[in-house]
């Protein structure tokens, strides 16, 4: 670690200096139910991320890291069910892509975005250089980068017009992290947190939205700018102070910076599919399992929701990219088939002459009620005619797997299996979830990675 930087004393800014000294306490005090949901949340992520390799943009991912990303010994690391060993920014960035596009991934409603997508792929980058690292010593590293990264995404998002995507935020928690972990002084870190956020890509997230491709929420760019901006800083590159942790208009969000744990508010979708859609189908389902309904007893189904879920895609997806960023296929997919996982947003999911059949009889428009809900909550309502002149109503509605509406454990677990089914063997999936508890009781994070860094079952 080069000491010889000469940035602006950290004891200078006290607004930074309670973050440093939160963002590197070696011993930070978590309440067990923040850390037990981090455990969750990292569990549910590897999901997402096993799910994710059969994704194109997966294998277009790990291939380009795999040609442009190499690496010296000691600064490697093994892509998740890849085995390619390449850079650690670049296997970070190639995880954190490829669990942007399969969308299933964990998010805080505040931030209108995705924190471990970015953060868990980091954490494995770098897991080769701490082999003894204990799984509690890793969540906490976890659990504070969580907190870091939503902070810095509250405080932009508060102070700029624009609605970026997750990854320039996100990349700040990721630089705290491997700085936690490297046992950093405080002005590596401030530097670290300027570079990322100086680089981090603002890029706009409703262009995305209306023009869906596998960009999606920019998170392997934040996975990759967080863990280059700690290298860099580490080897005495320096950075301006992080506008989003260190101006003055933003000290009101990292005032409960220690007291309000928002990685235990960080909701776990049921479903591969933009969570501006979920309230929607949440509703859906549940006027079907009333009422015992099929696809073939709906004439037209109306929803209202707010605005940015209202500019989802309209038609037949093309790609699973527009899939997940369609409101009438998720809609009509889970109508026709009450369920909705990785295998019905591509392949030949994306010609089902009946999914397709029923978009026409969807309808969306935006409702104001459900705008002023949004970003802290997802609602959504919905009124499905029936062939027969019945009209049903769902009543206002949130999205499942988060505050208001969590979902039971048995429910997660269903989740992971699911996302895991035809990737990994049933007993390599199980005993990755068992270490959803392991962790908690003190196995080593090695226990983990050995389990994901492996293709297939070998």
């Amino acid at each position: 670690m080069n000491r010889h930087l000469n940035p602006v004393a950290a004891s200078s800014c006290a607004q930074f200096a309670r973050i440093a000294d939160f963002a590197l306490d070696p011993a930070l005090s978590i309440p067990d139910d923040a850390l037990r949901h981090t455990s969750t949340l990292l569990i549910d992520t590897l999901g997402v991320a096993a799910g994710a390799t059969r994704l194109e943009v997966g294998q277009i991912a790990r291939d380009y890291a795999a040609d442009f990303h190499l690496a010296t010994p000691g600064n490697t690391a093994p892509m998740l069910f890849d085995a390619r060993v390449v850079s650690q920014p670049g296997a970070a960035w190639a995880l954190a892509t490829q669990i942007d596009n399969l969308d299933g991934h964990d998010g805080l409603m505040e931030t209108k975005g995705h924190i471990g997508c970015a953060v868990v792929p980091a954490l494995f980058a770098l897991a080769e250089r701490y082999p003894e690292l204990s799984g509690p010593d890793a969540l906490r590293a976890m659990a504070m980068s969580y907190e870091i990264a939503a902070r810095a995404g509250l405080a932009l998002h508060a102070t700029v017009t624009d609605y970026h995507t997750s990854g320039a935020w996100n990349a700040l928690g990721v630089a705290a992290l491997a700085c936690h972990l490297a046992g950093s002084e405080p002005e590596i870190l401030r530097h670290a947190m300027g570079i990322a956020e100086y680089h981090g890509p603002r890029s706009q997230m409703m262009r995305e939205i209306d023009n869906p491709t596998m960009l999606h929420d920019g998170s392997g760019m934040g996975a990759l700018v967080g863990l280059t901006s700690a290298f860099l800083a580490e080897r005495g590159f320096t950075g301006a102070p992080a506008i989003t942790a260190e101006a003055a208009d933003v000290a009101q969000f990292w005032e409960d910076l220690g007291t309000r744990w928002t990685v235990a508010e960080n909701y776990i979708k049921p479903y591969p599919i933009c969570r501006w859609a979920h309230a929607a189908i949440d509703a859906v389902r549940q006027v079907m399992d009333d009422h015992g309904l099929t696809h073939r007893d709906v004439a037209t189904l109306k929803i209202r929701t707010f605005d940015e879920a209202a500019r989802l895609f309209a038609g037949m997806p093309a790609s699973t990219t527009e899939a997940q960023y369609s409101m009438h296929f998720a809609v009509a997919t889970m109508l026709r088939y009450r369920e909705l996982a990785p295998g019905h947003i591509g392949g030949a999911a994306l010609s089902d002459p009946e999914v397709a059949a029923i978009i026409p009889r969807i309808s969306v428009e935006p409702a104001e009620v459900h705008n002023v809900r949004f970003p802290a909550g997802r609602w959504s309502d919905v009124e499905i005619t029936l062939n027969d002149g019945q009209i049903l109503a769902s009543g206002d509605t949130p999205a499942s797997g988060g505050p208001g509406a969590w979902r039971s454990d048995a429910d997660v677990e269903a989740k992971f299996m699911s996302f895991c089914d035809g990737v990994l063997s049933e007993a390599r999936a199980k005993a990755i979830w068992a270490l959803r508890d392991g962790l908690l009781g003190g196995a080593r994070l090695s226990e983990l990675t050995n389990l994901i860094t492996n293709p297939g079952d070998a």
